[in-house]
């Protein structure tokens, strides 16, 4: 009884978090727009009993799914989320592992200090640092001023409102989930490896590539998926800091649930977007169930 409780408790927290919304929204995505009425039909009717129920499933469809296949703007807007997210990703790599790294090779007494630095922005309102972003990088912002102060920029920049202020946003935000499992694998690494390496003729750069860079794969990989799966979906960071020509999916999310109105096709962009995120959270998944194999 106990191991079934233990059991029971997370698959009770998935069903009533994740697999009841879901049903909820994919139930909104086969349905129907309506006017002067809750935003879509139809609306299950218990009170007419079986010949409401059946006549509820019976008009449900799958018309909102082909209308996206039909409008450009929609896979359009899926593709820019991939790129974006992509790319983040790779930036967020290359600014957390040497980080990692540096903290992975600092003294001991060092190491929980430095810990704390990366984990320090959580403690403030992911919304408040976002807006921080905008004033720095705005063209009166302290960048801007910073530069023309310096005599490196005789006008100000124009980064606000473009992509690059978007890449910026996510790599600042994201930086601690690439950080985080890199440190943790690079932390665990034998050093004792590393000098076997150099004992047996290889350089420092080389036993870098060959010996660190492998070891610490399993946080390369967690990494990139904590930063790659929820940059998908951002929504918050490019509606503040992108402009116009800022395409993600996140903002067509939001301007179909709260400007047009219309849940149907709202609701199936969410499905399309959580389906697509299945396959990299299987593959993060079989990634650390790998990594426990191997460790136990």
């Amino acid at each position: 009884m106990r191991r079934a409780f233990l059991i029971a408790v997370p698959y009770l927290w998935l069903v009533a978090l994740f697999l009841i919304p879901f049903v909820i929204v994919l139930k909104i995505a086969l349905s129907d727009v309506a006017l002067a009425r809750p935003p879509y039909m139809p609306q299950l009717d218990l009170s007419a009993g079986w010949d409401g129920i059946t006549a509820f499933f019976a008009a449900l469809d799958f018309e909102n799914f082909w209308f996206l296949t039909t409008d450009d703007l929609y896979w359009k807007a899926y593709l820019s989320s991939l790129q974006i997210a992509l790319i983040s990703t790779v930036m967020t790599l290359l600014v957390g592992y040497p980080i990692a790294y540096g903290m992975a090779r600092a003294a001991p007494e060092w190491r929980p200090t430095l810990l704390m630095l990366v984990i320090l922005p959580f403690w403030t309102s992911f919304l408040i640092r976002v807006y921080a972003w905008m004033g720095i990088l705005s063209n009166e912002g302290l960048l801007n001023q910073f530069l023309m102060w310096t005599g490196i920029m005789s006008a100000p920049l124009t980064i606000l409102n473009t992509n690059t202020a978007v890449y910026i946003g996510i790599v600042y935000t994201y930086l601690p989930f690439m950080i985080l499992p890199i440190y943790s694998a690079l932390e665990r690494m034998d050093d004792s490896l590393l000098e076997a390496a150099e004992d047996l003729g290889c350089s420092r750069t080389s036993a870098f590539w060959l010996v660190t860079i492998p070891l610490s794969k399993n946080g390369i990989i967690a990494g990139c998926f904590l930063v790659f799966i929820p940059v998908i979906g951002e929504f918050v960071i490019p509606s503040l800091l992108g402009g116009s020509g800022t395409l993600m999916i996140g903002k067509v999310l939001w301007e179909e649930f709260f400007s047009n109105r219309d849940w149907p096709v709202a609701s199936a962009v969410a499905v399309i977007l959580l389906l697509i995120l299945v396959i990299p959270i299987i593959l993060f998944q079989r990634n650390e169930q790998k990594q426990r194999e191997a460790e136990g």
